[in-house]
């Protein structure tokens, strides 16, 4: 049997969160389980917080700041971030970054929240979960500084250049990929680059509902992504990479088992 685990699922998104007990149920019908649920602010992260208490060992979450929200960053966030990331199900710090596409929230502000967060990652010894757009030299040059005290961390939604990707993998980030890679329209660059990522470091997720597979046939009537797709994308990278569909879809597992420290949560049978 092949496993899977979608490390970002929005399940919070209105066009999810009414829905969540089926998405959680035909997801593991195509052996996706469990669900990283994201948190991109704080009031996000306590709700991701409630829905995984309603689904046990089915659900974990990140509680964090994400870059568009980091204008509401505040001295007393990383204390409600710290009382949050007690919680057990609670996997890793963020998703947090910086995003110079949208500039939602004034660069200055998205540095001082990414760093806020790292540093806070740093003294709970938990790994971070990241998000970078349009913004490398600054992102990697805050990932460094913290880099050696922090445990494990992830540059989700990977669309960078090749020169990008061989920072990311210098400073031993794990790299997650999404269904970006399908995109025969966006997402040729990165299809070119899933190649050189390392069977160590690389990861499968959804980012549900944004970026459906574009090669899934048949084609879903919605346009929503769903984590029970998850397959369809590590179909997608295995053939890119010319690397059987099983050996990939297992190091991907190993993989968000081992950065999530979920391996004593969950079986790790395959």
């Amino acid at each position: 049997m092949t496993q899977h685990i979608d490390i970002a699922v929005n399940l919070l998104n209105p066009s999810l969160v009414d829905k969540c007990g089926d998405i959680i149920e035909q997801a593991a019908k195509q052996h996706v389980s469990p669900l990283i649920v994201i948190g991109s602010e704080l009031d996000e992260s306590r709700q991701a917080l409630n829905l995984c208490d309603q689904y046990p060992s089915q659900l974990f979450c990140t509680v964090g700041v994400h870059p568009h929200y980091a204008s509401q960053w505040t001295n007393a966030s990383a204390d409600e971030l710290t009382q949050l990331a007690k919680q057990s199900s609670v996997v890793a710090i963020g998703e947090c970054g910086l995003d110079y596409n949208r500039d939602f929230s004034p660069r200055d502000q998205q540095r001082r929240a990414f760093s806020a967060q790292l540093e806070l990652a740093c003294e709970l010894n938990m790994p971070v979960y990241m998000h970078c757009r349009d913004a490398h030299d600054d992102f990697i040059e805050i990932v460094n500084q913290y880099r050696a005290d922090l445990p494990n961390a992830l540059l989700h939604c990977f669309t960078g250049t090749k020169t990008e990707l061989d920072a990311c993998l210098a400073a031993n980030l794990y790299i997650g990929i999404t269904g970006w890679i399908c995109d025969e329209r966006r997402g040729q660059g990165l299809a070119d680059l899933v190649k050189f990522i390392p069977n160590n470091r690389i990861m499968a997720e959804t980012d549900a509902p944004y970026l459906l597979p574009r090669s899934m046939r048949p084609k879903p009537k919605s346009s929503k992504n769903l984590p029970q797709y998850l397959p369809f994308i590590v179909e997608e990278m295995a053939k890119l990479r010319s690397q059987d569909y099983a050996e990939l879809a297992q190091h991907c597992y190993h993989n968000s088992r081992a950065f999530f420290n979920l391996s004593s949560t969950i079986s790790g049978k395959q």
